[in-house]
């Protein structure tokens, strides 16, 4: 009986490992940051837009670090990075996204934020691109400054999810 249970454990445990060892592991974190890639510079993306968010350029900057410190093993340098990220802030707008049934108001108004991105690799130039990225929310109302900034941090996350993934997972 003893014999019976140790071989079951001992079959378990080898089916167990055998499986675990077997299969495609996926990882989300770093993306296909090619390997000999271990810098990146990450440029002030000035706000160039119409109407001008005081803190955007630098709320979005710092995301965009943030971003790529967190889901990446790259050193950022101030220069001469094995990659490189600048731009703009092309856009911030706030505009109606619904009109109210029998009056001219808005029901929900959407904020947009466009980002024109360049980006250099210099390990693999064919990866080069220079493109806008757009994200907006919709919200209800009138504009309070604190539901605006958190839109934006809303907006830029988005962002700067789909700079990363242009840049770095192939997505």
């Amino acid at each position: 009986m003893l014999s019976r249970r140790i071989l079951y454990t001992f079959l378990t445990t080898a089916f167990l490992f055998i499986m675990n060892s077997c299969g495609v592991k996926y990882r989300f974190t770093g993306g296909s940051i090619p390997e000999g890639m271990k810098t990146v510079n990450i440029q002030y993306f000035e706000n160039i837009a119409p109407l001008v968010y005081p803190t955007l350029s630098q709320n979005f900057t710092e995301a965009l670090k943030e971003r790529i410190r967190n889901q990446s093993r790259l050193s950022q340098v101030n220069q001469d990075g094995d990659a490189t990220f600048e731009g703009f802030i092309t856009d911030y707008t706030i505009s109606p996204a619904a009109v109210e049934a029998g009056t001219d108001r808005a029901a929900m108004n959407r904020m947009t934020i466009t980002i024109k991105v360049s980006y250099h690799n210099k390990l693999n130039p064919k990866d080069d691109f220079e493109q806008p990225f757009t994200r907006f929310k919709e919200f209800a109302g009138n504009l309070q400054s604190a539901q605006e900034e958190t839109l934006g941090k809303e907006i830029i996350q988005m962002l700067t999810e789909d700079i990363y993934n242009k840049a770095f997972a192939n997505w």
